[in-house]
């Protein structure tokens, strides 16, 4: 399946703001948005003066910004939309919950890994159980009650031991009861909207479907 294997520094300086899509590397100066804080290309610097922002393009980065922090390519965020908006409730909540529940996404949340991209290509690779049963699709929905275990075989792959080290610095949401010293996380919950920090307007995003 198609993926952007581009910078993914250049997508944070294309939304204007850190979606920290590196994990810590984020907030060090080592980020690329710190010390080129405009948006990428040669006109870089001197679009972002000219550009006069409409309804529609304010929508529009709002719906990239939403698929680049999630890692998502266009057809997939379509068909999460498409499923939200079938569902009864607040469409735009729906759509974060599910993406919340996303398997890479709760890998990354329980801080199994530094960042969402890193939990994908972990999940990818067949490192985590779901329910006892091997997953290895980072799209996967999980749901109130599953348990999330590593594999005994991928306890003492580096990246993982890493992200088990520093689980005290890292702030686990609510829905989610995790025992790093048995490499295990339990959902106990949905994820609430409250607990979605990213700065995400997700009426916007209703909005530009809507039309």
């Amino acid at each position: 399946m198609a993926r952007y294997i581009g910078p993914s520094c250049r997508m944070c300086r294309r939304e204007g703001m850190k979606l920290f899509l590196k994990g810590s590397r984020c907030m060090t100066e080592k980020c690329a948005f710190e010390r080129r804080g405009y948006p990428p290309g040669v006109h870089g610097q001197g679009s972002q003066r000219r550009s006069k922002a409409t309804n529609y393009s304010i929508q529009l980065r709002e719906k990239q910004k939403v698929k680049r922090v999630y890692g998502l390519l266009e057809a997939q965020f379509r068909g999460f939309f498409k499923k939200a908006s079938k569902s009864k409730g607040i469409t735009g909540e729906i759509l974060l919950q599910m993406l919340e529940r996303r398997l890479d996404n709760t890998v990354f949340r329980a801080g199994f890994a530094e960042s969402r991209n890193e939990a994908r290509q972990l999940v990818r690779h067949g490192h985590f159980l779901v329910n006892g049963k091997r997953v290895n699709v980072p799209s996967f929905l999980i749901k109130e009650g599953d348990l999330i275990e590593i594999k005994d075989k991928s306890r003492e792959n580096l990246r993982i031991k890493d992200a088990i080290t520093n689980l005290g610095n890292k702030v686990i949401p609510s829905w989610l009861g995790v025992e790093g010293e048995n490499y295990r996380a339990r959902v106990t919950g949905l994820p609430a909207r409250e607990e979605i920090s990213l700065p995400i307007s997700e009426q916007l995003i209703v909005e530009l479907y809507s039309k």
